[in-house]
């Protein structure tokens, strides 16, 4: 028995999937007790059995069951009609049964290839997959192919498809799941637009779309003549305290409409289209079942979902999200290819590609998501894998790229580029923020997790559907007063990551000039009614070109800084609480916020302090970093999207200082991130490969059978049909270790319950009277 079988079989004991042998056994005698290592362990790669003086032996063939059965007036109950099981070296055995004489005994054999019990290998809901017994069926079915490819041009054919079906997959996965997210992002622009009003000569357009079309030179935050607020659509003024509490109402009408569908259709159609789905993907990627969660319903609630809870406007984003919209393209995708459709272990190869393409879209990032698969979400990644991984992120950025959502020429709304160099010095700050990154997501984490715990135990997690309407009620309520709340999260981070000029007129960086001279204005800024003026920073533009003073705060300063803070506060309280709850929601986009808000903040204070350096944009960016490298605990990665999302490339050392700085002080208060953390909530079977054991416990030390307990096996040829047979009866457990013999109890391999009965069933010998 190898070191990965016995993981598996000390795995399976440890999930309540433990196999106990069919008789009591003095444990100091036990041959099932000896060191792992003990030669007799390697069994021979070819198995006999004798039925009444017949020899049959394992005909050599791929992946084959071998099985015989006697005449119809055969009784399967009597000690002569044997059952055997054998294993070969690569790992795959085959069972057979055997009874009567050599004139009843008939033996056929089924290859890969054409006639496999249906059901073989497969796995039920919830149960962990096989890695080694898929990867070598995978092996024999390819040994299988070549022998063939020489026979006719029709196996030449498939086995030049066979070579090339991965990268068919994953390509059409890349070009679908990029078509999927920008029809999400367009359907996302438009219905959270739809919350301030409407564009009466195109309804289909969202506000800038529509503003595009307008002939002004000239106009107000998007406030042009084509876009119609939704006073103006009831012939009332724009302005004034009327058109504040329509504006107020429907926002909150919209937000409460949005939320109620995204969850009833969750409820009714796919439930498991609620939360982010990266939890369950991390654990289906290593190996675990989770029957539906890929499927096809999953996906188009997931997708349609995903833009109604955005649209309104709760404290989540759909990044995250659309890593399980690809997972869920790419598993119905493979199931065109059998080679992956077939195969649990090599679908997840495909598996790990559409991660990549997920977070490819999400972020614009095809590098970073190729390493966000690799280093967060992947268990099983093979070289090949990250070439189509790569491959795949590539067709999927560029799809999205000619769709262009966003009409800014760039794969996401909020990128922007920064220029200016950082000096050594700066070094201090973004290590400092790095801290506070971490400190904020280790409590995040902490809050997060116990307010999941009490709504599933509490009346809470009975009332999915009220507890949307609830949590979007309060967010809508207390948003709309505060401008930077008010408007959709990837605006404000995009508030917050641009850099100060002329066409900036933003209260934290705007100059001395009227809001009628700006060429654009913050959008949703007009709504606010707090009186900004001019009274911001004392800085006055004569050019296009003029470099950036520095300058003294003034009101419009200190008030945009206030309400900043009380947008972080509310951030950070509401989404401890809406993450989670039953409609499709992230976590990326508001962490970033959160970061992002701290670090302008940061920023600012340190230029009014020092006099002396205005780069406070940087800030927001690595502190944006350090948030979400301490929720999620992701390094290598998340520093990667960064520098790809920004363009910020000579900043990625103040980005590995803050993300590192994050991750250490995250990992001295818990070494779980936000996605393990529910993991364990959950209760899902996850062995992270990443995970340091420190375990010193032999396997005879906890294989053991209890006081009133007993360890059952089946042993290679001694066991009759009905002996089996009954012991599946009195036994639930999902697998039973295989001995040679009651005499010779070596470790020959492992038998699946379902396995099994599968042979059973399809066996002749079940069906004699």
């Amino acid at each position: 028995m190898d070191s990965g079988a016995m993981k598996r079989l000390l795995l399976c004991g440890a999930t309540g999937m433990e196999s106990r042998p069919l008789k009591r056994h003095d444990i100091m005698n036990n041959p099932l007790m000896r060191h792992p290592n003990y030669q007799a362990l390697n069994q021979p790669s070819q198995s006999t059995a004798s039925a009444n003086g017949v020899q049959q032996k394992n005909s050599g063939k791929d992946n084959s069951i071998v099985s015989s059965a006697g005449e119809s007036s055969m009784d399967p109950t009597q000690p002569g009609h044997q059952m055997t099981v054998a294993f070969n070296g690569s790992g795959d055995g085959y069972v057979s049964f055997a009874g009567g004489s050599a004139a009843n005994n008939s033996t056929f054999h089924l290859d890969s290839d054409e006639q496999e019990f249906t059901g073989i290998g497969q796995y039920d809901d919830f149960h962990t997959i096989d890695w080694q017994r898929d990867v070598a069926r995978d092996r024999m079915r390819h040994r299988y192919i070549i022998k063939k490819k020489e026979d006719s041009y029709w196996d030449w054919v498939k086995s030049g498809h066979d070579a090339w079906s991965g990268w068919l997959c994953v390509f059409m996965v890349g070009v679908i799941a990029g078509a999927a997210a920008g029809m999400i992002d367009i359907g996302t622009s438009w219905m959270s637009d739809l919350r301030f009003g409407i564009c009466p000569e195109a309804f289909w357009f969202n506000q800038e779309q529509c503003c595009w079309s307008s002939n002004e030179t000239f106009y107000d935050g998007d406030n042009c003549s084509n876009w119609y607020s939704w006073p103006e659509v009831f012939n009332h003024v724009p302005d004034g305290a009327g058109a504040y509490i329509i504006s107020y109402l429907f926002y909150v009408l919209w937000s409460l409409l949005f939320a109620s569908l995204a969850a009833s259709l969750v409820m009714m159609f796919a439930p498991y289209a609620c939360g982010s789905g990266i939890p369950e993907i991390k654990t289906i990627l290593s190996g675990f079942i989770i029957r539906g969660y890929l499927g096809k319903w999953t996906l188009l609630i997931k997708s349609l979902g995903m833009i109604l809870a955005v649209s309104a406007g709760l404290s989540l984003g759909k990044e995250g999200p659309l890593v399980h919209v690809a997972c869920c393209i790419g598993n119905i995708l493979s199931y065109l290819f059998p080679k992956y459709g077939k195969n649990e272990a090599k679908k997840r190869e495909i598996l790990s590609a559409a991660a990549a393409v997920g977070v490819s879209v999400a972020f614009g990032a095809p590098i970073g998501g190729v390493l966000f698969s690799l280093e967060e979400a992947s268990y099983y990644f093979p070289l090949k894998t990250l070439w189509r991984s790569f491959f795949a992120a590539l067709m999927a950025a560029f799809v999205l790229r000619s769709i262009n959502p966003f009409g800014n020429e760039h794969l996401v709304l909020f990128y922007v580029e920064y220029n200016k160099p950082w000096i050594f010095i700066e070094l201090v700050p973004f290590i400092v923020l790095g801290v506070i990154g971490g400190i904020i997501g280790t409590l995040f984490i902490k809050f997060n997790i116990k307010w999941c715990r009490f709504r599933k135990m509490s009346l809470v997690g009975q009332y999915p559907r009220l507890e949307v309407l609830i949590v979007t009620l309060i967010t809508a309520f207390i948003a709309y007063p505060n401008p930077y709340t008010r408007m959709n999260t990837s605006n404000l981070i995009y508030l917050l990551f641009s850099q100060c000029g002329v066409a900036n007129n933003d209260s934290l960086c705007s100059p001395w000039w009227t809001i009628s001279e700006q060429i654009r204005l913050s959008k949703f800024l007009r709504e606010s009614h707090c009186s900004y003026g001019t009274s911001d920073y004392q800085r006055n533009f004569t050019s296009a070109n003029t470099a950036i003073e520095i300058a003294a705060a003034g009101p419009g300063v200190l008030q945009a800084v206030w309400l900043l803070a009380l947008a972080l506060v509310f951030k950070c309280v509401v989404t401890v609480f809406t993450l989670g709850i039953k409609v499709p929601c992230g976590l990326f986009i508001p962490s970033l916020a959160m970061g992002a808000i701290i670090r302008r903040l940061v920023g600012v204070g340190l230029e009014q302090l020092a006099y002396h350096n205005q780069d406070w944009v940087v800030f927001a960016m690595v502190g944006a970093a350090a948030v979400l490298g301490g929720v999620t605990r992701m390094t290598v990665s998340f520093v990667v999207i960064m520098f790809e999302l920004t363009g910020g490339v000579r900043y990625i050392v103040p980005l590995m200082a803050a993300v590192m700085a994050s991750k250490w002080i995250g990992d001295a208060f818990g070494r779980e991130g936000i996605y393990d953390a529910h993991i364990i909530l959950n209760g899902y079977q996850f062995l992270d490969s990443k995970k340091e054991f420190s375990h010193t416990t032999l396997a005879h030390d906890v294989m053991k059978p209890g006081k009133h307990e007993s360890f059952f096996v089946i042993t290679q040829d001694s066991m009759t049909l009905d002996d089996v047979e009954q012991l599946l009866r009195e036994m639930d457990h999902n697998g039973f270790p295989v001995v040679v013999s009651w005499q010779s109890q070596y470790l020959v391999g492992f038998v699946a319950r379902r396995d099994l009965n599968i042979a059973i069933s399809k066996s002749p010998v079940s069906e004699c009277p």
